[in-house]
């Protein structure tokens, strides 16, 4: 809370949103512009790009102009209502609004207004901010995978006479780097710039273990996500030959990258994803599911084999089982009788019969 008579003047409040303002010939500044300049100095690239996806696509078209100190409770549930009326799921909503909040607390701090209508207005009804990730969860059987991997280092190109779309082979060395890259998406649930980061000091073969050190994403190593993101992953037995082969084919570099480009340098994303893993999803047949969705496809198969959800948590570098529960708990079995059996017989004796005789014995 500010004071009153600490308030700035009227004519030093900017607005939310900064605009062109013609009639002064230049760019007005606004709260946001200058709450995000802030953000940058703090936080990774990938999540100021998700508080400018905030500001641009939902907050401008609503607030425009409007000062800061023009912004009240009814405007902020005008804002929530215009959200959910369009279609917008309630996570995305109350993710908005933080960052919305987080705004008009700077303001506060810059003295612009005296409090924060944000944190008074009534939030949409708290639906779990994972449901949004389980409605798109989509999995892949094994089976599926087995051809997504045989078909990854194959391009398509259309036939200048027919019109028709042949398949060609990548060279030998690129379709090996991919093939192995693909192998350990889908047996790692490593993240997509997890791998893209990864090196080969990083891959232990004596205890069979990835270490998770870094990520690279928008052109940039960062840190894992969170300290739990930094993390030792069990390799399968099948994928540690398949690293080893390429290892002696992959070109020595001064990042030592296990997937570098042709220039040493780490894959672009969206290139690796265009140029590799939707060609061979195509060529598979498969459907058009997510590079993410190898993740969950990996955490879906340990569940389904009936492993500890903890074990799940530390592979998955989740910051708590709950965000684990919070994400697979729906794929978890809620019905095991053979359990149930073996409980009964630790407690009453095998093959007892009824618990009424039990007693009686």
């Amino acid at each position: 809370m500010v004071e009153k008579g600490e308030f700035v003047s009227a004519k030093e409040i900017p607005p939310l949103i900064g605009f062109e303002d013609e009639a002064k010939g230049g760019q007005v500044i606004g709260v946001a512009e200058m709450w995000l300049e802030l953000k940058r100095q703090k936080r990774r690239e990938s999540t100021c790009l998700t508080y400018q996806g905030h500001i641009e696509k939902h907050l401008k078209p609503y607030f425009g102009r409007t000062l800061v100190s023009k912004i009240k409770l009814d405007s902020v549930e005008g804002f929530i209502k215009r959200c959910l009326d369009s279609g917008i799921s309630v996570p995305t909503t109350r993710k908005i609004l933080t960052t919305l909040q987080d705004m008009m607390t700077y303001a506060c701090r810059k003295k612009w207004i005296y409090s924060n209508p944000v944190k008074e207005a009534e939030k949409p009804e708290n639906q779990h901010e994972h449901d949004e990730a389980k409605e798109k969860l989509k999995t892949l059987s094994p089976q599926m995978i087995r051809e997504l991997i045989d078909s990854t280092g194959w391009y398509p190109k259309k036939d200048r006479k027919t019109g028709e779309t042949v398949w060609h082979e990548m060279p030998i060395g690129d379709k090996l780097k991919f093939k192995t890259l693909m192998m350990m998406a889908t047996s790692t649930g490593m993240r997509e710039g997890e791998i893209l980061g990864l090196k080969w000091g990083d891959i232990d073969f004596s205890v069979k273990q990835i270490s998770v050190n870094r990520t690279f994403n928008h052109g940039r190593f960062y840190p894992p996500k969170s300290k739990d993101s930094k993390r030792k992953i069990d390799m399968v037995p099948q994928l540690i030959p398949q690293l080893k082969e390429w290892k002696l084919a992959c070109p020595k570099t001064e990042l030592d990258l296990v997937f570098p480009n042709a220039n040493g340098n780490p894959f672009d994303a969206n290139n690796f994803l265009n140029r590799v893993f939707k060609p061979a999803l195509k060529k598979a047949k498969l459907p058009q599911v997510r590079f993410h969705d190898l993740r969950h496809t990996y955490a879906s198969l340990l569940i389904s084999q009936g492993e500890n959800p903890k074990y799940i948590q530390n592979q998955m570098g989740h910051s708590s089982i709950q965000v684990t529960y919070d994400i697979y708990g729906h794929l978890i079995a809620t019905e095991n009788s053979e359990s149930a059996s073996k409980l009964g017989n630790t407690i009453f004796g095998e093959n007892s019969g009824s618990g009424s005789r039990m007693v009686a014995k």
